[in-house]
């Protein structure tokens, strides 16, 4: 592999642990935990893995000597700083045992299944740390949830004699994580299953997690897009920027860059649910500002848009979970169809008000949400090109305004959609130094004969060495949830608090950015420098933790 001058710089960066993880580690326990909600019918599914403690990694008095070997999976989306977690635990088993070996199963979950693996050396760990990316062993989003999948996972396991499976992902592959680890317990196989808190989106959240790892460097990257583009936009002073950001299931995301950047407009799907806002007010609100600013003489402005928002929109959301039942119970009538059949189809088997609102959807809008859902149920919201939607419903509505004489000005509209170029770049000092101490934690769970855990790190406003690291009972996030038309166990998603710090913070100044031009520009992530520039948390970890 080339490695650019900056890769071979950073190849040399040694992430930052906390105390608790730097020397001889001690277990410290909590109380019992309970699920956040549902609590009889998660711990009547989980009897093996619910109710355990907290736990705490504080510094100890002797270093543990464990003969174990450990297999890793990354699974579903990359974030930035997967790889500084294997690296994490690759030296954090070594060091437990020089003669403990590390397998990375390939392209997902189901390289375990599949029995698709490599032993990960020295070498090919050294060739990857601190870089974006899966590709040291591949992302993958098939689901562990049959009995069969989790049979020949333990094949494997056995042949390689393997103590334990480290499972990186987001809520769902977390959740396929608990599943697995309460199967080998009731089975009483002796394998454990350790979960890893992955995901850009940043809706992986809660008391005991406080952000989860990748969502730093991706929103620092994307801030830096969008105000590159700001800085575009207020020399040329001729264009309206409709920016989509990823972020399905919150606006975690388009609320972090916006803190950071100042745009005019930031949609927030949690507030429009909550005030049952329509397509149409969304589109009012945005052609209010552009008339607004156009009556200054500012014909420019940026829009952000989370990648999810249709789902929020309530209207929308009644009809896309009639839609995701009406798809799971007779997709196999729906499949073979012409698209005209199946528009017809549809509008036959939905009830008369969600009928209605898929009939006034534009063509293209309601073709993409009767389309073949993702490995977990979910519409693929991010082939919904919502940043024109908009902007095409703002252009038609502000041609009616000038008629009305409500609208003197120009209106050109320009589209972006940033997803992938920030879920894999390279990591920011604190995506480093954070998802290695949640490499380190997850080998010492595995040390220590946890099962059904999940590695966490926490107080990471705090100067590094202060962090506090340890594992919290994966049933304790868990509720259930309806998935495919059937009620399943599932980790609670994390949407924006709407009485939260980082909502109120852009809602006391939202109006003066919607007129006047405030625009901030980040610039790029910054790696070595003065630490208030280089070790700097998101907005959003900054203003919750206050």
């Amino acid at each position: 592999m080339e490695k650019s001058l900056l890769q071979k710089e950073r190849a040399g960066y040694q992430p930052k642990l906390p105390k608790g993880l730097q020397g001889a580690v001690r277990v410290k326990e909590g109380e019992p935990t309970q699920s956040v909600g549902d609590q009889e019918e998660i711990k009547k599914l989980f009897p093996n893995t619910y109710g355990m403690p907290l736990i705490e990694f504080v510094p100890g008095e002797e270093n543990l000597n464990c003969e174990m070997n450990v297999g890793v999976i990354l699974s579903g989306g990359q974030a930035p700083g997967g790889h500084n977690v294997i690296c994490g635990i690759f030296d954090a088993v070594k060091k437990l045992n020089p003669n403990n070996k590390l397998y990375g199963f390939l392209m997902g979950p189901g390289g375990l299944v599949d029995h698709n693996y490599i032993e990960l050396t020295k070498d090919i760990i050294d060739e990857y740390r601190n870089t974006g990316g899966f590709d040291m062993i591949g992302s993958g989003r098939t689901k562990l949830e049959k009995v069969d999948q989790f049979e020949k996972g333990l094949e494997i396991i056995r042949e390689l004699n393997i103590k334990a499976i480290t499972i990186i992902g987001g809520d769902d592959s977390n959740t396929n994580a608990c599943v697995l680890a309460e199967y080998y317990a009731a089975k009483k196989y002796g394998v454990q299953v350790i979960g890893c808190p992955k995901t850009i989106d940043g809706d992986l959240k809660n008391d005991q997690i406080e952000t989860s790892f990748g969502f730093d460097t991706a929103t620092k990257t994307y801030s830096e897009l969008i105000g590159n583009i700001e800085r575009d936009c207020n020399s040329a002073r001729k264009y309206w920027h409709f920016i989509k950001l990823m972020g399905r299931s919150a606006s975690h995301i388009a609320l972090e860059c916006a803190l950071q950047c100042q745009p005019n407009i930031c949609i927030i799907s949690e507030e429009v649910e909550k005030k049952d806002m329509t397509l149409n007010q969304i589109v009012e609100q945005i052609a209010t500002a552009v008339a607004n600013r156009a009556a200054d003489g500012n014909n420019f402005g940026v829009v952000l848009i989370p990648e999810g928002l249709i789902e929020f929109i309530p209207s929308i959301g009644r009809l896309i979970d009639e839609l995701n039942d009406l798809l799971a119970a007779h997709g196999a009538d729906y499949k073979d169809l012409d698209k005209e059949a199946q528009r017809n189809y549809i509008l036959s088997h939905l009830s008369k008000e969600n009928a209605e609102t898929f009939a006034t959807l534009p063509e293209g809008v309601a073709r993409q949400l009767s389309l073949d859902r993702d490995p977990h149920g979910n519409v693929q919201v991010s082939l919904i090109e919502t940043e024109r939607l908009l902007s095409d419903m703002v252009e038609s509505l502000l041609s009616k305004w000038a008629k009305e004489g409500k609208f003197v000005g120009k209106f050109a509209a320009l589209h972006h959609f940033f997803g992938y170029e920030g879920r894999c770049a390279a990591p920011s000092n604190f995506d480093a130094d954070y998802c290695y101490a949640l490499g380190v934690s997850a080998a010492q769970l595995i040390a220590n004969g946890k099962t059904g855990y999940m590695a966490i790190v926490k107080n990471t406003t705090a100067p590094t060495d202060e962090w506090k690291a340890g594992g919290v009972p994966i049933t304790m996030m868990m509720n259930m949830e309806r998935r495919n038309g059937e009620m399943k166990p599932v980790i609670r998603k994390a949407l924006v608090e709407l009485d939260g710090k980082p909502f109120k913070k852009w809602v006391e100044k939202r109006d003066k950015f919607a007129r006047e031009t405030c625009f901030v520009y980040p610039g790029p992530i910054q790696y070595w420098g003065p630490s208030v520039v280089c070790d700097r948390t998101t907005r959003t970890l900054a203003l919750e933790q206050e």
